[in-house]
């Protein structure tokens, strides 16, 4: 991890800067380019002139703008909560009023017939027990609140680099250009070449070839030059694998056909990997970012559960960014956004009066997470987004998220069948004791009974989500 922000002034490295600025693919840092504070060295060595330390860097500044965002949100109560209070003082004025009219026993009687009482102990019930349901998914709610204000959410913003793709690329095209050689080959020997390496693109190339089902050839001989590529010898033929720069410094001539299709991966945000054998090239990887497999069909439920805008806000790159959005028929999309930004997305839909849900896992994230009306991360996040996300999906993918809106659904919907059941106790308790003489007995049993069956509905939860389901086809992630 790099502590400090600065200058290269010596070395090379691959850095993986998502977190802070959203790239999705390792940065290859030379002399001269800078380094932010909280960015991680996945291979390389580099000296750093230290320019900024402490509260001064990029991330200290982040963290700063975060202590100075005031939290906008107000306590949330319940409607039935809210009536409660609003009746307390009629509620008293008529027990005065009749005092004298039907006596100590009547007036006493008007006042048990508040239910705020009942409602402040059945709505926390209700709570705890879809609390209880989304631990058992596997989903941390810090919040309660937050599962209540999920049922309001019409907006959902997703960052892009780890949260909608993973942080290990795949293998899309492989392009060759040399007719001796297939494809298997060719993924075969760079597959070898790279298979002691740990970084991601080498467990992305390794991966394809294990899912292929190809058998690694033997290495005789490895040399990895840091940030650059890996030479080996495989049965006594000398394989090079790594960046352009690498084929360039071993005088391996790139052809006008390969030349063009960088041009096109670079366009959309993907990355190259030369392969060449005894000093030809032979072809190319193309590695793109590896969308989580669960998605689709996740933003194909929020459609059916009535979520009327999807968008993605990304400090990555416009091309990749909104390639992505239409590959996943996203509303609207934003690239090249600073944190700072991202956060006055969420406020300017909120002020457009949309209730928004930020799905965000980097420190890029922050101000997002900390703005929004609901906020979710996942476990393997950095720690900032994390701490600050009123929602985290402990199992690392996103494919309860779902089953989360049906839980919310399901709260808001419970909530309210008590406020109804809470209600004809209010009435028939006033009318008793002002026209029927009902003591304070009388009215203490009614309001036990509405009290006992509050209690049945608040634990009625998975009967709720039943019904809700009817409403929407069974959500399916991967086959799972």
């Amino acid at each position: 991890m790099i502590p400090v922000d600065g200058i290269i002034i010596e070395g090379m490295a691959q850095v993986d800067q998502h977190t802070l600025t959203g790239e999705s693919q390792p940065v290859e840092k030379l002399q001269q380019h800078k380094v932010f504070a909280s960015t991680q060295v996945i291979s390389g060595r580099i000296v750093i002139r230290v320019e900024k330390t402490g509260t001064q860097t990029t991330v200290a500044k982040i963290s700063e703008i975060l202590n100075r965002t005031a939290d906008y949100k107000m306590t949330l109560l319940t409607k039935g909560e809210m009536l409660s209070d609003q009746i307390a003082l009629p509620l008293i004025v008529l027990s005065a009023i009749t005092l004298p009219i039907i006596g100590v026993v009547g007036s006493t009687a008007i006042l048990a017939s508040s239910f705020g009482t009942r409602l402040r102990f059945t709505a926390p019930l209700s709570v705890l027990n879809h609390l209880n349901l989304t631990t058992q998914k596997g989903i941390m709610v810090k919040d309660g609140r937050a599962l209540e204000t999920l049922s309001k959410v019409d907006t959902i913003l997703f960052d892009k680099t780890g949260t909608l793709t993973t942080e290990q690329p795949s293998v899309g095209r492989i392009i060759l250009c040399a007719k001796s050689y297939k494809k298997e080959q060719l993924l075969a020997e760079a597959a070898a070449a790279e298979s002691k390496l740990s970084h991601p693109i080498a467990k992305a190339i390794v991966a394809k070839a294990r899912s292929e089902g190809l058998v690694l050839p033997t290495i005789d001989k490895s040399d990895f030059q840091i940030g650059l590529g890996v030479t080996v010898n495989i049965n006594n033929r000398t394989i090079q694998v790594g960046s352009l720069r690498f084929m360039e410094q071993n005088s391996i001539v790139i052809s006008a056909t390969i030349q063009q299709a960088m041009e096109t991966a670079y366009t959309v945000g993907n990355s190259i990997i030369f392969v060449a054998a005894e000093g030809e090239l032979k072809g190319i990887l193309e590695l793109e970012p590896s969308i989580r497999p669960e998605i689709k069909d996740i933003i194909k439920g929020l459609r059916q559960r009535g979520i009327k805008h999807l968008a993605i806000v990304s400090g990555d790159h416009e091309t990749p960014t909104k390639k992505l959005a239409q590959h996943l028929k996203m509303d609207d999309y934003f690239a090249e956004v600073m944190p700072e930004d991202k956060a006055k997305i969420v406020s300017r839909l909120q002020q457009q009066g949309h209730t928004v849900c930020f799905i965000g896992d980097g420190i890029n994230d922050a101000i997002a997470i900390k703005k929004a009306d609901v906020s979710i991360s996942i476990e393997g996040a950095t720690t900032v987004a994390r701490y600050l996300a009123q929602i985290v999906f402990m199992d690392c993918s996103l494919k309860h998220l779902c089953e989360l809106f049906d839980i919310a659904f399901s709260l808001e919907k419970n909530l309210q069948n008590m406020v109804i059941i809470l209600y004809p106790p209010v009435f028939l308790n006033l009318s008793g004791a002002l026209f029927f003489g009902f003591s304070v007995l009388t009215a203490l049993f009614i309001n036990n009974i509405s009290l006992l069956w509050a209690l049945k509905k608040a634990k009625q939860h998975d009967l709720i989500s039943e019904s809700h389901q009817e409403k929407f086809p069974p959500f399916s992630h991967g086959g799972e």
